[in-house]
Parts: structure tokens; sequence; C-alpha cells
């Protein structure tokens, strides 16, 4: 038990985040007409951001709709690529240092 205890302790916050945010954007539904947002311009009012649509458009993605994907927003595949780079980018430095940044 201190061992599992012990290599939680050692995973870095960020990948936690990333793995999460993945695992988020997996399941959220990109049909539907009314969603929880944590955009700032939207929570103020403003109809245009140039973020909105991202998560929706990774979701479609992850489905194989490229096409739809792509009509949502064009840098779904980039943040997709950024995302995954960045959690191996973390494992690899769990596995080899114990330094993170």
């Amino acid at each position: 038990m201190k061992e599992i205890s012990k290599w939680i302790q050692q995973v870095p916050l960020e990948l936690i985040f990333w793995i999460g945010s993945l695992i988020a954007i997996l399941t959220i539904n990109p049909e539907a007409s009314q969603h929880f947002s944590l955009c700032p311009l939207d929570n103020l009012g403003f109809s245009w951001c140039p973020g909105c649509g991202l998560g929706r458009s990774m979701n479609l993605l992850a489905r194989g709709e490229i096409q739809a994907s792509w009509s949502m927003h064009p840098l779904a595949m980039l943040a997709f690529a950024a995302i995954f780079h960045r959690i191996w980018t973390l494992i690899k430095h769990l596995k080899t240092t114990h330094n993170y940044g």
C-alpha cells in the first residue's frame, strides 16, 4: 500500500490534468444544443470565441467524423497532437527522471 501511495505522489499533476481532459472530451455530446462552458467570453455573453467548438470538434475527430470535425473547428487535429505530445513527454520523464519540468 505504501508503494502505491508513493507512486501516486510521484505522478505529476499536469499528467493527471491532461488525461482527465481527454476523458472529458471523449465523453461530451457534440450534438447537444446546450452544453456546459468554461469559456470566459461565452460566459460574458459574447457570441464569437476563437476556441469555442474545439472540444466538440475533438470529440467528433475521435469518433472518426473528420469532415464534421473540420467544419466545427479546424484546429482539432493540432490540439490532439499537442495534448498527446505533452502526455507522452510527461510519461517519458516520469520513467527516466524525477524532474518533470
